[in-house]
């Protein structure tokens, strides 16, 4: 016996229905579950299609998805960073690289000021709030449209908000408790500062602007059934 359209559309929501929010990797699971249930009813095909699914659904274990949600989510965060760092290569070739030096000489001069952390902290701050605000107010249209919701996807939003705040809070936190003041480093550990500075700029500018504009590229390339969904 084989699974039905009804069948597979039951399979989707039996994997929403316990905690699998992402549709490719619904569509892993579903297509696991599928296979295994035609092979159950082979053996016995006396039993209902609810009865062969949850006799698959207990292989799974006591936490049923959750283990395999975890792998997928880290395999994942494994592309999405190589996806990062393909880009971030980028500002450092000919010819990104030279509005990379640009943005490095910006802040060697800059460091040299005696406000230069309130300027950077404010400056920073701004751009942060204006980013996570963004991210918050995309995020809630896609919820109302009801789009479908791909682990990738949300991991270019999430992680370009997260490293938003944390970068902020870590070198808040780090310059207030050595009381660091720029103006009076030398010479080479301004320049090593504004290397740093450069190189986390790039890094929000490619994980705020350039991923989420690359979105839809990236999902065609990681998912080849993207384009028919």
């Amino acid at each position: 016996m084989k699974l039905n359209e009804n069948h597979i559309e039951q399979l989707y929501k039996f994997t929403r229905e316990h905690f699998v929010y992402h549709y490719d990797v619904q569509t892993e699971l579903v297509d696991h579950l599928a296979n295994d249930i035609e092979e159950i009813w082979e053996a016995q095909p006396q039993f209902t299609f609810e009865q062969a699914r949850d006799i698959s659904f207990k292989k799974f274990g006591v936490f049923g998805f959750m283990d395999v949600i975890e792998q997928k989510q880290k395999a994942m965060y494994k592309r999405y960073w190589n996806i990062l760092w393909r880009y971030t290569k980028e500002w450092f070739t000919f010819p990104k690289a030279v509005t990379t030096g640009v943005v490095f000489m910006l802040f060697f001069i800059l460091l040299q000021l005696k406000y230069s952390f309130e300027i950077l902290f404010i400056s920073f701050l701004c751009l942060a709030a204006y980013d996570i605000f963004r991210h918050i107010k995309n995020k809630k249209k896609k919820k109302t449209k009801k789009e479908k919701r791909w682990l990738l996807q949300e991991m270019i939003g999430e992680t370009r908000s997260g490293f938003s705040f944390l970068t902020f809070v870590n070198v808040f936190n780090i310059i207030n408790i050595f009381k660091l003041d720029f103006s009076t480093f030398s010479f080479s550990w301004i320049a090593f500062v504004a290397a740093l500075a450069t190189f986390l700029c790039i890094v929000f500018y490619v994980s705020s602007i350039v991923l989420p504009k690359k979105s839809e590229e990236l999902l065609a390339e990681t998912y080849p059934e993207y384009k028919m969904v």
